[in-house]
């Protein structure tokens, strides 16, 4: 089934439990977050225009979830109905050409702007680097409301990080909370 016969589908919301529907919704709900962000108050188009390549890489990469039917029909429709509205502002009339060939008769621009949810958005985990004197030694994956005493231990127990603090002495540990961990050693 092609992306816009499925976008014609009902939107009859089934629960999503696939892990691939999962990150493809986080990933619509973290595009609509940015591009409301940065367009509405800013008018920083180009980094709307990166969030939209984005999601459609994401939705490119998931074609073969898509049509094994892992991501059900109803939360691609929202996808590719979400993608278009938030294409409008910067593509009318090819938005307008694709929401009709989505089988949407309403005008793409008098359509409200889609609304995000903050606990879709937010990811479960996060990337954080580890630094020795300022140069990267690691990266650690730690929950994103790891406490600094968490993100300090789990940059402990990497294994680079305990081979360049092998021999050393740590003077100081600079937490800074979802950014980074920095151990200053002599």
């Amino acid at each position: 089934m092609r992306h816009a016969e499925l976008a014609r589908s009902p939107s009859t919301a089934a629960p999503e439990t696939s892990p691939a529907a999962t990150a493809l919704l986080r990933k619509l709900h973290q595009t609509i977050r940015k591009i409301t962000q940065d367009f509405g108050g800013r008018w920083h188009f180009n980094t709307s225009i990166a969030a939209i390549m984005e999601l459609v890489n994401e939705l490119t990469a998931a074609d073969a979830a898509i049509t094994e039917g892992r991501i059900p029909p109803a939360t691609v429709a929202n996808i590719l109905e979400s993608l278009i509205l938030m294409l409008a502002p910067f593509a009318p009339h090819l938005a307008a050409e694709l929401w009709e060939q989505i089988g949407r008769s309403d005008g793409v621009l008098r359509h409200p702007w889609p609304k995000f949810d903050e606990a879709l958005a937010r990811e479960d985990e996060i990337e954080v680097p580890v630094q020795i004197n300022g140069k990267l030694r690691g990266l650690v994956r730690v929950p994103t409301d790891a406490s600094r005493d968490a993100l300090e231990a789990a940059a402990r127990a990497d294994e680079k990080v305990q081979a360049a603090l092998a021999g050393k002495t740590v003077v100081k540990v600079i937490v800074v909370p979802g950014k980074l961990i920095n151990f200053v050693v002599r």
